[in-house]
């Protein structure tokens, strides 16, 4: 998968991953590529790791499913985060 086919897979997974969880989460366009793209990373390596399947191509549901799960685990983590900031 190409360097813009990833950037594009981790700003779809991480607007779909916001969407899914429930709450207000922090950020705008670019804390949303940024974090998605994060996840996307996440989601590729632990499935290499846990399933010996990684992100291969971009219109595999394999890859899709990882990538949004590694950006709900990151999106999980930023809310911590944000949230102990705020008080």
């Amino acid at each position: 998968m190409g360097f813009f086919a990833f950037l594009l897979l981790g700003l779809l997974a991480g607007a779909i991953a916001k969407l899914i969880l429930p709450g207000r989460q922090g950020g705008g366009f670019f804390v949303t590529l940024l974090l998605g793209v994060v996840g996307a990373f996440l989601g590729g390596w632990l499935g290499g790791l846990l399933f010996r399947r990684g992100l291969t191509e971009f219109f595999d549901l394999g890859t899709w499913l990882l990538a949004i799960g590694g950006s709900l685990i990151v999106l999980l983590i930023w809310g911590l985060i944000t949230r102990s900031r705020a008080r």
